[in-house]
């Protein structure tokens, strides 16, 4: 079996000649909102029971599954949803950590506490910080990091991000960055430093209300977000995590809409990974209150409809979520989550006080969430979970 280091040098070659060059916004033009949320709310228990009795499942399927219809059947598909997830992952559960390296942003929007248009003081972390924070982390055992800024092009752009890389990679099996979007030879840059995984979430693909949410800002241009993912696969990044921003739109037609995205992903960048988070909307300087409300029904629903579309996706959950819900959702298709989360820059050991870009709601230490899994069974993983299959 070939190390993390080996694939990372080689992720060039990953996906040489996409057969989509004209990328994801094409399929995406096709779909219309309005029509897709009436088809999901239109599905039938006919059609759920349909959708759970398939061995292979297609979006269609997965429509059923996000519908209200599949409500009544959430036990059925939380045992399926179990199922599959031993038979693919085991009883492993990946560990990793989020250091914020820069609060500083260009972009204005409405659900976040770094937006610029909020008066909180802006920091980005130094060499020697930023060692600091990782020699804490270290000590946690964590050897899976994802660092995290605002979008800040002339302060924290890809030089910056590419120090930051260099900076550390010794330290770490893998890096992931979850930053601004960037264009694919700014990605191929820093493929060649380590990268390893990008994070990139749409928030929502309802276009008027991304608009509403985003107003200024190189954030603001809808489709160049959305054609991330093709620019990371072109790119060659070993991983791309997917996902949507629950409270600014319908969760089930944007469950559908990442759906979407992972299926032309898999199929156009075949030898890339991919994983699938589930963010809701939390407070924040400023706050802004769900348009649509997910209860915890609804999210273990969308978990389960996702591990039951696809077996092989990697399912992530932060601690944005409670302890409680966290304790009782792992084995539903859940593969990595986090712990001990700082969501500032500095947070760890730095400036432990500084204005966080939203408040976590699962706040255990390390070690308390460690012997959780272990109690319900899992074997913790420290690395990616591409150095075990």
């Amino acid at each position: 079996m070939s190390t993390i280091i080996e694939e990372v040098s080689n992720t060039k070659t990953l996906n040489p000649q996409p057969p989509n060059p004209k990328g994801f916004a094409e399929i995406f033009d096709t779909y219309n909102w309005d029509q897709l949320t009436s088809d999901i709310y239109a599905k039938t228990a006919t059609d759920v029971e349909r959708a759970l009795a398939n061995s292979k499942r297609d979006l269609e399927d997965f429509k059923a599954l996000i519908s209200p219809a599949a409500r009544p059947y959430l036990e059925q598909m939380a045992q399926l949803s179990n199922q599959l997830t031993k038979k693919r992952f085991g009883n492993t559960m990946q560990m990793y950590v989020p250091m914020y390296l820069s609060n500083e942003c260009q972009n204005i929007c409405t659900y976040c506490g770094f937006s610029m248009t909020n008066k909180i003081p802006r920091r980005t972390l130094t060499d020697e910080e930023i060692l600091k924070e990782v020699a804490f982390l270290k000590n946690k055992g964590y050897d899976h990091i994802l660092l995290v800024t605002g979008e800040a092009n002339k302060t924290v752009g890809v030089p910056y991000i590419k120090h930051a890389i260099d900076l550390i990679k010794s330290q770490f099996s893998n890096i992931t960055i979850e930053v601004q979007p960037l264009d694919q030879s700014e990605y191929e840059t820093l493929v060649d430093s380590g990268l390893y995984a990008v994070l990139v979430y749409q928030e929502t693909y309802h276009k008027d209300e991304y608009k509403k949410h985003h107003p200024k800002g190189k954030k603001s241009n809808f489709y160049y977000r959305l054609e991330t993912p093709d620019r990371l696969g072109k790119a060659g990044v070993h991983k791309i995590g997917l996902g949507a921003l629950f409270g600014l739109e319908d969760w089930r037609t944007d469950s559908f809409y990442t759906a979407l995205h992972l299926k032309y992903l898999q199929k156009t960048y075949w030898k890339t990974k991919y994983s699938i988070s589930f963010p809701r909307l939390r407070p924040h300087s400023g706050g802004l209150e769900p348009k649509v409300e997910m209860t915890d029904p609804d999210l273990v629903q969308t978990i389960c409809a996702f591990r039951l579309l696809d077996e092989d996706v990697e399912l992530s959950m932060s601690t944005r979520e409670s302890e409680v819900f966290r304790n009782n959702v792992l084995k539903l298709g859940i593969t990595s989550i986090s712990a001990e989360s700082k969501t500032n820059p500095g947070g760890y050991v730095v400036e432990p006080q500084s204005l966080e870009q939203f408040e976590i709601s699962d706040e255990r230490p390390t070690e308390e969430i460690t012997e959780m899994l272990k109690d319900q069974g899992f074997e913790v993983v420290w690395k990616d979970w591409e150095a075990f299959r």
